[in-house]
């Protein structure tokens, strides 16, 4: 008995506080609900401390954290809602399902908000691809997943990322966002509020899968948890979108006074989270609860994480209502209690009383709440020792740039979007490929542009710094497509908070998206925190992913990354500098992650990403395109695979060749301009004081790059393209 908190993941001190405030031992549902609710997953208990540092504010969120999803305005009564959540540990032991799932969970959080889901995006993780089975399985079970979901439900997947890299070998990152469109008077919350209005159970009937999740989601992977597939649920993405149109058409009806999804502990967070944030006090009954298998004990029923599952507050009278709106779309649909101010979180069976909680001390403000001793892990002051004289310069350098275009990590990932549908509900301007997704409002002018970013080898080498850089690119990338950016949802992916070498990594994580979320005035409105991934023997690299979203005023001049006509005069915006360290070239071509980090200057991206915007509102440019993973010499491939166009670029410079070419200096990006519009580019540019230099121009069907008079990079831009779009493929099929 003194050991039973053991099993629902709590140690003994957290058991003394649930003594406490009982006032009694709890019983066997009282004791799980704890479990699950004071899980990492759900509490947040070691990092909440931390989320102070973020801004979460300004004039245009009209949602900040604490909610299904954040809400940011983009004018004209119009906003919209993200959110990015993790399903890793679930993606590890079924991928399929585990992705599926995290896909039917994010989606339910847009829609809890009362907004219509327009658009999903994903951010990926695995260990190094080629030569290994384990990895190509993982990989094609989570983008089955995905597509699987995605498109049945018919929400188009418009954009993501994926790298590969060791430290994910045994614990791969599989991080899902939705965006969704609402207007401002349209916006729902999830509270219980007004005492003796209903609570409603609303969709698919409640299994056995998904038990557990919370709690196998808050402790590192190993051999042992193989066995935990009941942990993952299942997902029906048919019975999704009948849940989908019948939630948006019951808030049309103004009877839903608040709305929550059973995600991450099932029925337990949405009751004790609702009754929070409302009355106080919520009494239900499982015998009430839709069940499709037998023999369900009430903790099975209140902490089953079964999919496609909402629970609504009603006004009372109106449940009818509500019925005949449920029953159309062929869902379950049943009063199963009341709103109460009583304090507490009652779980009835029948007449008999299951369990009985103060519902504050469930959630995250009666939870537990630590901050752990923190210390410089110490492979910091080793992988810094580093200088670009410790690696030799290539001999061939258009080997060199075949080899970076042959990366997994840099090559094209059109084996996996391919499997997406992107284009479903027509509203797709900007398709994935590009810097950012671009999605048209419908109704308006406007667009929006999306993207996920983070270069966790950056992370690993010096936290802080990769994580401002993991929101500048991902601002660069939103600017390049002409939008401008408005805010971001994070998922923060860590190893174990206990340890203090993962706990500082986390802090200097949290410190570094926080400076350059308030210098780029980009709040964090939502997200997500996933601790505990690694294995027994290794953490995964430190990896904040940063979802961010950006409006365009007339979506008409969204820019694209590719050349577009030969003649065009090529500009590089920002300063090389002598930084290849956490670079794709030091890693491929050279076997090391070590280096000093590049550096940011705000003042200076700021002004380019300025700049960059303008050129693009007052139609000047012809493409534009950041530079990041693979520098100089990736970048103008990249532009010029597109559509296989050619470009002549010269440079003098006092750098090595490979610095120059590879090295991944920020606040750079790469525009191409007609003739006729240089002078005025050029104007601008001399009137903000901004770093730049015309390399070249768009010509030919080759890539030629001349350094200090010598002819370095020579060829046809087909050889490129075959070898970048060909090497997933190549792995992969």
């Amino acid at each position: 008995m003194t050991n039973r908190y053991k099993a629902v993941g709590l140690n003994k001190q957290e058991y003394d506080k649930i003594l406490e405030v009982l006032g009694r031992e709890p019983n066997e549902l009282e004791l799980n609900m704890y479990g699950v609710m004071w899980s990492e997953h759900c509490s947040y208990k070691h990092s909440r401390a931390l989320f102070r540092h973020f801004p979460t504010s300004n004039e245009r969120v009209l949602q900040g954290p604490g909610e299904n999803a954040g809400i940011v305005d983009i004018g004209d009564n119009l906003a919209v809602a993200m959110k990015i959540e993790s399903h890793n540990h679930p993606s590890a032991i079924e991928p399929y399902q585990g992705a599926a799932t995290g896909v039917g969970g994010i989606i339910r959080d847009i829609f809890a908000m009362g907004a219509r889901p327009i658009a999903l995006l994903n951010s990926l993780r695995f260990g190094e691809i080629e030569n290994s089975d384990r990895v190509k399985f993982l990989l094609e079970g989570v983008v089955e997943g995905i597509a699987g979901y995605g498109n049945c439900i018919g929400i188009p997947t418009v954009g993501g990322e994926v790298y590969f890299n060791q430290s994910y070998r045994g614990n791969p990152l599989v991080n899902a966002m939705c965006v969704g469109l609402i207007e401002h008077d349209k916006i729902h919350r999830g509270n219980a509020s007004g005492v003796g209005n209903s609570i409603m159970y609303v969709g698919a009937a409640t299994g056995r899968d998904g038990m557990g999740g919370a709690s196998f989601a808050s402790v590192e992977l190993t051999e042992e948890s193989e066995e935990k597939r009941s942990a993952v649920q299942v997902g029906d993405p048919f019975m999704e979108k009948l849940l989908l149109e019948a939630c948006l058409e019951l808030l049309e009806t103004g009877c839903v006074v608040g709305i929550q999804d059973l995600g991450a502990a099932g029925l337990t967070s949405a009751c004790c989270e609702t009754a929070t944030r409302g009355e106080g006090g919520m009494e239900i009954d499982v015998l009430k609860i839709p069940r499709r298998e037998k023999g369900m004990l009430p903790v099975e029923v209140m902490i089953s994480e079964s999919q496609e599952r909402m629970l609504l507050i009603v006004e009372k009278g109106r449940e009818e209502e509500v019925n005949r709106i449920v029953e159309k779309w062929g869902l379950y649909s049943v009063v199963i209690g009341k709103v109460t101010n009583d304090g507490f979180l009652r779980v009835m069976e029948g007449d008999e009383v299951a369990g009985e909680m103060p519902a504050d001390s469930l959630d995250s403000s009666g939870a537990p709440k630590y901050y752990k001793d923190y210390e410089m892990p110490a492979y910091i002051k080793e992988v810094k020792n580093f200088t670009s004289t410790d690696v030799e310069e290539p001999q061939d350098y258009n080997e060199t740039l075949l080899a970076l275009l042959k990366s997994p990590n840099l090559a094209s990932k059109e084996w996996i979007y391919r499997q997406y549908d992107h284009m479903v509900r027509t509203s797709t301007v900007v398709k994935p490929g590009s810097d950012a997704a671009v999605m048209r409002v419908r109704g308006s002018k406007k667009g929006i542009a999306l993207t996920t970013d983070c270069n966790s080898r950056l992370c690993y080498l010096d936290p802080r710094e990769g994580s401002k850089i993991a929101v500048t690119e991902a601002a660069r990338n939103i600017v390049c497509s002409g939008a401008k950016p408005l805010a971001i949802t994070d998922g923060l992916n860590f190893g174990s908070p206990e340890k203090p070498d993962r706990f500082w990594q986390f802090r200097e994580s949290i410190l570094g998206i926080s400076e350059a979320c308030r210098e780029l005035d980009t709040p964090v409105i939502s997200g997500n925190v996933s601790f505990y991934n690694e294995t027994e023997t290794y953490a995964i690299h430190p990896t904040p992913i940063i979802g961010m979203v950006g409006v365009l005023e007339d979506v008409e001049k969204a820019c694209t990354m590719e050349f577009k006509e030969d003649g065009d005069v090529i500009l590089l915006l920002g300063n090389t500098k002598d930084e290849i360290g956490g670079s794709e070239y030091l890693a491929r071509i050279h076997g090391l992650e070590k280096g000093e980090v590049p550096a940011i200057n705000f003042g200076l991206e700021k002004k380019l990403q300025a700049f960059v915007l303008e050129a693009i509102e007052k139609g000047l440019l012809q493409s534009a395109h950041d530079l990041s993973e693979g520098g100089l010499g990736v970048a103008l491939a990249e532009c010029g695979i597109g559509r296989r166009l050619g470009a002549n670029v010269s440079f003098e410079t006092n750098l090595r060749k490979d610095i120059l070419l590879f090295s991944e200096s920020q606040s750079r990006f790469i525009l191409s301009v007609k003739k006729e519009k240089l002078q005025q580019i050029k104007d601008m540019m001399e009137t903000v004081a901004a770093p730049y230099e015309i390399i070249g121009e768009v010509t030919g069907e080759k890539l030629q790059v001349t350094i200090n008079d010598s002819l370095t990079i020579d060829m046809a831009v087909n050889q490129m393209e075959e070898t970048w779009r060909g090497a997933l493929a190549c792995i992969m099929e």
